[in-house]
């Protein structure tokens, strides 16, 4: 399965398994990853599962601020592939396609990603 990280704002390191089903993250409390950000809408994103392709899909659920993709706002519900960055408010997520068990496996994960993704300086 996949799973979101919240890499930053205020819940940094929460996760969201999302199993085979859609999932809706904004600052509604009754949401399965409540977002603590005032530039966010109460039913922001929707993560969506398709069954027959077997692949997520990010798409606005008409916020005020928009949702981006890898720096890309999203005009249309758009395909979501490992390692994409989704940018909702002033809080940064990471898409990735595995399940963790726990907090701490997820941050793992994360630090893992954050290390990757650091670019080399050239003396």
């Amino acid at each position: 399965m996949a799973s979101i990280i919240v890499i930053s704002g205020q819940r940094t390191g929460e996760f969201l398994p999302l199993g085979r089903r859609t999932s809706v993250i904004g600052r509604a409390e009754n949401l399965p990853l409540q977002i603590l950000d005032d530039l966010v809408s109460r039913k922001h994103l929707r993560i969506r599962f398709d069954a027959a392709s077997e692949k997520y899909s990010a798409e606005d659920m008409g916020s005020r601020h928009g949702v981006f993709v890898n720096r890309r706002k999203l005009s249309e519900a758009t395909i979501l592939s490992d390692g994409d960055e989704i940018l909702i408010g002033q809080t940064m997520l990471l898409f990735t396609d595995k399940d963790f068990e726990d907090r701490e496996s997820a941050l793992s994960h994360y630090k893992k990603y954050g290390e990757r993704m650091r670019t080399t300086r050239l003396q």
